[in-house]
C-alpha cells in the first residue's frame, strides 16, 4: 500500500435534510453527495462527467448556493439544507422555471435539464432581473449538447418575469387589509 492509498470504508450515518426532508443513509466517508442522493431515490440529480464540468449534477444548498454534487461529500452536506429538482415543484404545480422551459422548448434530450433549472434558480434567488448576458454568464458552468442554449436563456427569462410578477404580487396583497382584519369592506 502506497502512502496515497487507503483502506478505510467504514460506514458512517448521515443525516441530510433534503427538499425539507430528513434522510439517514449509511455512507462511506468518500460518497459523493449526488451518489448519496440516488441512493435515496431521488433520480433527478444526474451524473455527467465526476468533474464538475458539466453542470448536471448541480443543488443548492441552504436555498440559494449552487453546488456541483458529483464532486461535493455526502458528510459535507450534513447541516445543510439541499434542494434538489425534485424539490422545485411537482407535476400539478410546476415552478415557473420549469413551466417555462416547457413553454420556450428549453430542454431536448433533458439529461442537462435539472442543473440547468438548479443553477437558474439560484441566479435568480440573487438577480431576478438579468439580462440574457448575466443568464448566459451565470449558466456557463452547465453544458446542454442538443440545444444552443437560445431557448434555454428565453426560458430563465421567463421565469424571471413570472417571479418578479409572482412577488409583486404578493407584496402588493400584503398592503391591503383583508375584510376579516377589520379592513374595508
Amino acid at each position: 500500500m502506497t502512502a496515497t492509498e487507503t483502506t478505510d470504508t467504514t460506514l458512517r450515518t448521515v443525516t441530510l435534510n433534503v427538499n425539507g426532508q430528513t434522510i439517514r443513509q449509511e455512507v462511506e466517508s468518500r460518497t459523493l453527495l449526488a451518489y448519496a442522493l440516488r441512493d435515496a431515490g431521488l433520480k433527478g440529480t444526474h451524473v455527467g462527467c465526476d468533474t464538475s464540468s458539466c453542470g448536471c449534477c448541480v443543488v443548492l444548498l441552504d436555498g440559494d448556493t449552487p453546488a456541483k454534487s458529483c464532486t461535493m461529500f455526502a458528510v459535507q452536506a450534513e447541516g445543510h439544507q439541499i434542494t434538489t429538482v425534485e424539490g422545485l415543484g411537482s407535476p400539478g404545480d410546476l415552478h415557473p422555471l420549469q413551466q417555462a422551459f416547457w413553454d420556450q422548448h428549453g430542454l431536448q434530450c433533458g439529461y442537462c435539464t435539472p442543473g440547468m433549472l438548479m443553477t437558474a434558480k439560484a441566479m435568480l434567488e440573487h438577480n431576478p432581473d438579468p439580462t440574457d448576458q448575466e443568464v448566459r454568464e451565470f449558466l456557463s458552468g452547465n453544458l446542454c449538447r442538443c440545444t444552443g442554449y437560445n431557448n434555454i436563456v428565453k426560458a430563465v427569462q421567463q421565469a424571471a418575469r413570472v417571479m418578479r410578477d409572482e412577488a409583486q404580487a404578493q407584496a402588493l396583497a400584503g398592503m391591503v387589509p383583508s375584510t376579516a382584519e377589520g379592513g374595508a369592506q
